[in-house]
């Protein structure tokens, strides 16, 4: 699966991700990707809104990692930021993946460091044209090879 989406305000970036959230289910795996200011954390927003968890949800670039519980039984969110991590290992250290089995987990800055906690994945980099954003989604894995989540 392959998806580009133009994106012109914060609000559709968040309807975005509540569009995305429909799709997912626990064990689901998404790394984010984008410069400083992209719409990583509203597209976040959004999936929280999705999956209806507790909120609110905000940039987990202090304390690295958030676990949003679920307020429907459904999974939990778990929203980590890899950008002050130094590499691979710190991730590790996380334990990020102990509760992926249970949980929908996102890593904002995660390109190159989160893609070992599961062989399925998917990988949305947001790039800034102007105002407007572009998003990519790509699947990655048997889990992703015919979803179409973004255009649903």
């Amino acid at each position: 699966m392959r998806e580009v989406i133009e994106i012109p305000t914060a609000e559709d970036m968040r309807a975005l991700g509540r569009r995305i959230a429909a799709g997912l289910h626990a064990g689901d795996l998404l790394v984010l990707s984008g410069p400083l200011g992209a719409g990583k954390t509203t597209l976040v927003q959004g999936i929280g809104a999705g999956l209806g968890v507790r909120g609110p949800v905000t940039s987990p670039t202090f304390v690295i990692a958030r676990v949003h519980p679920s307020l429907s039984g459904g999974p939990a969110l778990v929203h980590a930021d890899a950008y002050r991590l130094g590499g691979a290992a710190e991730i590790d250290d996380l334990d990020l993946d102990s509760g992926t089995a249970s949980s929908v987990t996102v890593v904002e800055w995660g390109e190159g460091l989160a893609e070992g906690l599961s062989e399925d994945r998917l990988e949305i980099s947001i790039g800034i044209s102007g105002e407007a954003r572009t998003v990519r989604i790509s699947g990655v894995g048997a889990r992703w090879a015919s979803a179409a989540l973004a255009s649903a």
